[in-house]
């Protein structure tokens, strides 16, 4: 780092049920120590889950511009109007993960990703996402994965107890503390369980982790499939057990990943035999859905789906829409193949798109760690191109690894 001052600004969230934030006031205690001529300076809020004051007491300086920042950080999307012209963002854009359609397939409800995009170009906007910055491998550094799981795991758990009059659970934001959380699924007696698990990734190890805190059991995905159980159990499928394809006799996951038409599902011999599926794995548009609306009616025993990963029309055709915090959950006609009233025929689903901000100073926690080792060494000083690879405007223009996004732009 050289001698000029690098300033780091946060901002203020735009979305109203955004309460976590990118860096936490540990970290600013950190980043003053480890950069002798770094200033942090932080937008007030009132619905930060960290006072604007523990910041201030960690070193940060509290101001409404951040017009001298060299780098602004931000969780989600912003409005397009607060956008500063000339000024390098990082936050999750959701610009560069589109659909068929041209659609994005994540993001906050009612903001026009194209817009976003075409403002950050318009006002030469450097716009990093934090979901492009990954390894020469491709995993990722940055996400907000495991406490989607957890927490999009005991919504879904919630849900089935609501349904069937079991026993009502408090909801996560209003408890705000993970260890408690462990607390409450380690106390309750989860009957009439048969869940499937998809994934194996940060968001399925959430799921996987908050499950090891209750009496439900893992069992393997021969003994799920052909096994009766007295007691509640799941089933986790990994990538390489729900999809297959017919010229390779070994799964590979580079191959799925450059050929993902040509794979189909594997699910649907175990969706007869589940009554909770949550939908944790990552999902391309163009690799095969989970199941197929058509044969919806052959899984007579599934009575909730959590949707973790929240792809709207995606890789659970049931997601008509994402929920929110304050309404999680909707009902599904499955003849239909509409959404509906609570019904006992109705299936019910969870698909809040902003999980980890029903715990938002844990997960935030665990995200400032990953941004204090994995990012800003590499935005300070020098990049060894992780950070050019995850950047998908810089000087009025889309980068070379972006120009698809030209299309959606123009559509």
């Amino acid at each position: 780092m050289n001698s000029s001052i690098f300033k780091l600004g946060i901002i203020r969230e735009t979305r109203i049920d955004e309460y976590r934030t990118p860096i936490v006031p540990k970290h600013i205690r950190e980043l003053k120590k480890n950069y002798y001529n770094i200033d942090i300076i932080l937008q007030p809020s009132v619905k930060r889950c960290f006072s604007d004051k523990e910041y201030q007491d960690a070193g940060a300086k509290i101001s409404e511009d951040l017009s001298s920042c060299d780098l602004i950080l931000v969780v989600k999307e912003i409005d397009i109007d607060i956008l500063i012209e000339n000024k390098k963002y990082l936050f999750f854009s959701h610009t560069s993960k589109i659909q068929q359609n041209n659609s994005p397939a994540q993001g906050t409800p009612g903001m026009d990703k194209k817009d976003l995009l075409k403002s950050a170009i318009d006002k030469n906007i450097t716009l990093i996402d934090y979901e492009n910055i990954r390894s020469s491998s491709g995993a990722r550094y940055l996400g907000f994965g495991r406490f989607a799981g957890i927490v999009g795991c005991y919504n879904t758990l919630s849900l089935f107890n609501k349904i069937s009059n079991h026993f009502t659970m408090p909801r996560a934001f209003e408890i705000n503390d993970y260890k408690l959380l462990q607390g409450i699924v380690r106390d309750k007696e989860f009957s009439n369980m048969r869940i499937l698990v998809t994934g194996d990734g940060r968001v399925a190890k959430g799921v996987l982790e908050l499950l090891e805190y209750t009496n439900i059991k893992q069992v393997s995905k021969e003994d799920f499939l052909i096994k009766d159980f007295d007691k509640s159990v799941y089933c986790n499928l990994k990538t390489s057990d729900y999809v297959s394809c017919d010229n390779k006799k070994e799964f590979n996951l580079q191959h799925f990943i450059k050929n993902p038409k040509k794979y189909k599902s594997k699910a649907e011999e175990y969706l007869v035999k589940t009554n909770i599926l949550i939908s944790s794995h990552y999902w391309d548009p163009l690799s095969p859905k989970i199941f197929e609306l058509k044969n919806l009616h052959n899984f007579k025993n599934l009575k909730v789906i959590g949707d973790i990963t929240c792809d709207i029309n995606g890789s659970i055709p049931t997601t008509l829409k994402s929920t929110s915090i304050e309404n999680p959950y909707f009902y599904f006609e499955k003849e239909k193949k509409i959404e509906c009233e609570k019904s006992n025929e109705a299936l019910a689903i969870m698909a809040v798109d902003n999980l980890p901000s029903e715990l938002p100073r844990d997960s935030s926690e665990l995200f400032g760690d990953d941004i204090c080792k994995e990012v800003l060494p590499y935005i300070i000083g020098e990049d060894d191109s992780r950070i050019y690879n995850a950047t998908i405007s810089h000087n009025g223009k889309l980068l070379p690894k972006y120009l698809y996004l030209e299309n959606y732009l123009l559509a």
